[in-house]
């Protein structure tokens, strides 16, 4: 399962009432607790508690922790005590695509090479997203040029069409900051798509700013150029 779907799963998951019920129970606890405490708690069978909390921790919401509450340890201690707890796993999932995260990291690394290194956070921000783009082109296997393109593009959410004369971009991935920070926003987008055709052998793509209502800032355009071969290829 990829990690949109089982982001999916886990949202579903709380869809369930009792499971949420428990989810938030046990999150809100400043250590962890076992099954018992929370039928307790929460006035739910203690069998109907471990289903949903065995649950939770199959979608990654939960963790569980082993302990032996008794404080002793060796021969006749007992079974250490199941417990449960939040997870690390932080769970996002927005229709259609968002990756807010890419955007934040790059604009929190070029701010801090601006300031250890003196120059414009502009400057920073285009060689950063220049450099992720590059990044995000070398691990793809399999298939070159145009096809090793688009599987990029749909993984963070780009929705590529393919159209006569090259790729229209159908989703931003960072729509809201657009809105708010078009030049700043579009032009690291730019250099970011820049990279990664440049990190993809023989392409034969160029991204330019070309702004459309309901789609991306950015298309990728057929290379003309000579030697590229036809627009139509």
């Amino acid at each position: 399962m990829d990690t949109r779907a089982a982001h999916v799963a886990a949202v579903a998951a709380l869809a369930e009432p009792t499971r949420r019920r428990l989810y938030d129970h046990v999150v809100r606890q400043p250590a962890p607790v076992g099954r018992d405490e929370v039928a307790a708690a929460v006035g739910v069978p203690r069998a109907t508690v471990a289903f949903h909390l065995d649950r939770l921790v199959d979608d990654g919401l939960l963790d569980v922790h082993y302990e032996r509450r008794s404080g002793r340890s060796g021969p006749g201690a007992g079974r250490p005590a199941k417990l449960y707890r939040r997870s690390d796993c932080s769970v996002a999932v927005s229709f259609p695509e968002r990756h807010y995260d890419l955007a934040g990291d790059l604009l929190a690394a070029a701010v801090t090479d601006a300031e250890r290194q003196g120059e414009r956070p502009a400057v920073a921000l285009d060689r950063r997203a220049y450099a992720r783009g590059r990044e995000l082109a070398s691990p793809v296997g399999g298939p070159a040029g145009r096809e090793a393109v688009l599987r990029v593009l749909e993984a963070h959410g780009y929705e590529p069409r393919v159209e006569e004369g090259g790729i229209t971009l159908a989703n931003c991935p960072f729509h809201a900051l657009a809105r708010e920070h078009t030049q700043l926003v579009c032009g690291m987008n730019l250099r970011l798509l820049e990279g990664l055709l440049d990190g993809v052998a023989s392409s034969g793509l160029t991204a330019r700013l070309r702004p459309a209502p309901g789609a991306c800032c950015v298309r990728m355009d057929r290379d003309v150029s000579p030697g590229s071969g036809s627009p139509n290829g």
